[in-house]
């Protein structure tokens, strides 16, 4: 990427920074899908910052991540969790996670992109929102502490 952000996949090195970013970020994180899915077959994609550090090395500590699932039933992807460090967000990390895991669900023949978000997080359903991604149902009562949001996301070429 031109503006110095990387994204890779993610490696068992990494999993003490993504817990870390898991448990700062995630209201309910899946803390067993994050340590299964550093050596597959859930995708885990990971963020490293910007700057000459990562120009040229691919051991930066990771600022944020992206682990998805497929089902071969469907066609379909799900996003089972994105987080970036608080204080790496709003620098585009998130968007470029999404962006490659849309890449990487084309590639592979997926047709649909699915998240689900909480009900009261307006910040989450905003991003979601403005990356395309569409309200396909209410899931009540779908979290611990509250109701959800099915969204949807074609990745069709």
């Amino acid at each position: 990427m031109s503006d110095g952000r990387r994204v890779r996949e993610g490696r068992s090195t990494d999993l003490p920074a993504l817990r870390a970013i898991q448990a700062a970020v995630l209201a309910e994180p899946w803390e067993e899908l994050l340590a299964v899915a550093v050596d597959g077959p859930p995708i885990l994609l990971v963020a490293t910052p910007r700057g000459p550090a990562t120009a040229t090395s691919d051991t930066a500590t990771p600022v944020g991540y992206a682990l998805a699932v497929t089902d071969g039933d469907d066609d379909a992807g799900y996003l089972a969790e994105l987080a970036v460090a608080p204080d790496a967000q709003g620098e585009g990390h998130g968007s470029a996670l999404v962006d490659a895991l849309v890449e990487r669900l084309r590639e592979s023949g997926v047709t649909e992109l699915r998240v689900t978000v909480r009900e009261v997080d307006e910040t989450a359903r905003a991003f979601y929102r403005d990356r395309g991604f569409e309200r396909r149902e209410r899931l009540p009562e779908h979290y611990e502490r509250g109701d959800g949001f099915l969204l949807v996301l074609g990745v069709e070429d």
